[in-house]
């Protein structure tokens, strides 16, 4: 039989004992964590609340739409010619009557020079011939000349009298032809794009440049057709500034289209929009239809967390006359503008923590946040003398 070593058997439970007899007087020694009550106690975590809010909530659609002009006047020359002098410039707001664009009028005005000069020659005949025709007139009461040449004298006034006033005619339409040569604007508004050039060669059909009026534009909005049933006159339409944060007109459906574009598929919508400043014909704009609008409950987007793909937040809760957060599974809607729209998890009113939730746990005391100091105003400061 092999040999029990029983004297190093005792040494080493000797030493258990030991170790175990000095663990209790530790443990007797030094308090628990936590105090008496055996938990770890941790301050309250400074936290930013908000309330709750109910709200007026818009069912709405954002599409991408058009302005246009509802007076917008393409400029076209009545006549043919060289370009030698554009008076405006693109932007420029002119009146009724103004001078846009010069065309070279001087082979008009030549013409018009050898007319007028041709209609004094003319009346000069005219003043001849009734001259002649009064003389003819005492010559024959006096009985020195036959009625015939009486009639002669009388038929010779009436053909110089008519030839004069179908040259004055002749002179007034080339006058009116003058003035064409000087393109002016038919409506006041704000010149649009020049394409042409001094020296450029035009013609009747050449678009100088365009004047619009854009104190009153037309909104121009497709639709698409699965919700071109609910399409009503007289709903809201929001146009939004570029970065949809601002709403910079309001405007109706004045007017809905009985046809559907075969190619997009969509209804042609149309609202007028008084013109703020900000707007241009043929600007692309966000356009915002408001479908209907009820009464919905929001929270800031801050106070929302989202862990895979279930939205929590932290409500503030009285335990005791204390403050805890307790974390809520909720569910949410849409975001609307800096706020989420709450469907189900808080009520109206309840307090939850928009700042600081990312380090807090299930019922974590917490305490409100004071709200941030105001700078000091350097104005109001009194120097001191």
């Amino acid at each position: 039989m092999p040999r029990v070593n029983t004297h190093m058997g005792l040494k080493r439970a000797g030493v258990a004992a030991a170790l175990a007899l000095t663990a209790c007087a530790c443990g007797r020694g030094r308090p628990a964590p936590g105090g008496p009550g055996g938990g770890m106690a941790f301050p309250p975590a400074a936290v930013a609340l908000a309330a709750a809010r109910t709200t007026d909530i818009e069912d709405a659609t954002e599409y991408v739409a058009t302005l246009k002009s509802l007076k917008s006047t393409a400029i076209q020359p009545q006549i043919d010619g060289q370009i030698t002098q554009i008076f405006v410039k693109s932007g420029d707001r002119v009146a009724e009557g103004a001078r846009l664009v010069q065309i070279d009028p001087r082979r008009q005005q030549a013409a018009v020079s050898s007319q007028e000069a041709e209609r004094a020659a003319r009346q000069a005949s005219v003043n001849f011939a009734r001259q002649q025709q009064q003389r003819a007139s005492e010559l024959y009461a006096a009985g020195a000349i036959s009625k015939q040449e009486l009639e002669q004298a009388d038929t010779a006034l009436r053909t110089a009298e008519a030839n004069l006033e179908a040259l004055q005619a002749q002179v007034q339409q080339q006058q009116v032809q003058l003035r064409y040569y000087t393109v002016t604007a038919p409506t006041p508004g704000i010149v649009g794009d020049i394409p042409v050039r001094v020296g450029n060669q035009v013609a009747t059909q050449t678009v100088l440049t365009t004047v619009d009026q854009n104190d009153t534009l037309e909104l121009y909005v497709s639709v698409p057709m699965e919700r071109a049933g609910e399409l009503k006159p007289g709903m809201p339409i929001r146009v939004l500034s570029s970065d949809a944060q601002q709403t910079l007109v309001t405007t109706t459906i004045s007017f809905i289209s009985p046809h559907v574009d075969d190619e997009t598929q969509s209804v042609l919508v149309k609202g007028l929009v008084r013109n703020t400043g900000s707007l241009r014909a043929s600007q692309f704009v966000r356009a915002r239809i408001v479908w209907s609008t009820a009464p919905g409950l929001v929270v800031p987007v801050t106070a929302v967390l989202r862990v895979s793909g279930q939205y929590f937040a932290f409500v503030a809760e009285d335990a005791g006359g204390k403050l805890v957060a307790r974390q809520r599974a909720i569910k949410v809607g849409s975001i609307v503008g800096d706020t989420y729209i709450v469907l189900d998890g808080i009520k109206p009113n309840e307090q939850v923590v928009v700042s600081g939730a990312q380090k807090l746990t299930d019922n974590a005391p917490i305490q409100a946040a004071p709200p941030p100091a105001a700078a000091p105003n350097p104005e109001s400061r009194i120097p001191n003398p």
